[in-house]
């Protein structure tokens, strides 16, 4: 909630509150996103339904629990939130958030349609990139004459050294996250 100005504090002297936005912007709540959510949890508990065999032997890869070097759930729950969007909203009984994304697409992108995962510093955003990577590469392994998965994958750096880092999304770099991280289960 925002701050009351000139409220008294428990030792009775009047509190002034500094406004520090200086951007001018409001924080408020995205009903779409936190929707979009729920529903993507409540696939998650049904067993990540109406995906490919590949898809899910991913997804339940990433949420296993005995796994040694688990990735966080910020980390699955971006992933999973791609995969639903790309192969279940809209479908099978699932609303579909691809029209509401659409539609803020065209107020805002100027009909370069994209989908963001925001995530703060520190989480693992590369390790989002390279799951990511690793799903529409495992399933375009597995279907290659499907449309639906890429083979090809362009990463825009802002600069030499955030380049520099996201080295490990190669597979053949030292390193890399697919195997460092584990990202594939072993018959994939």
């Amino acid at each position: 909630p925002a701050a009351r100005k000139g409220q008294q504090n428990q030792a009775g002297f009047v509190e002034e509150t500094i406004d520090y936005d200086l951007t001018g912007e409001r924080r408020e709540r995205n009903s779409l996103v936190n929707s979009l959510r729920r529903d993507v949890e409540i696939w998650r508990h049904r067993g990540y339904e109406r995906v490919t065999p590949t898809s899910r032997k991913l997804l339940e890869h990433w949420a296993d629990p005995t796994r040694e070097n688990r990735v966080l759930f910020a980390q699955r729950e971006a992933a999973e939130t791609t995969i639903f969007l790309a192969e279940v909203a809209g479908r099978h009984g699932y609303k579909d958030w691809r029209r509401q994304l659409d539609e803020a697409n065209a107020d805002h992108n100027s009909g370069l349609p994209r989908v963001a995962l925001k995530m703060a510093t520190g989480t693992g955003k590369t390790v989002v990139m390279a799951m990511l990577i690793a799903w529409q590469t495992a399933n375009k392994v597995l279907q290659p004459r499907g449309t639906r998965f890429a083979k090809r994958f362009l990463i825009v750096a802002p600069g030499i050294t955030i380049r520099d880092r996201l080295q490990v999304l190669q597979p053949g770099h030292p390193g890399n996250y697919y195997d460092e991280r584990d990202l594939l289960p072993s018959d994939l």
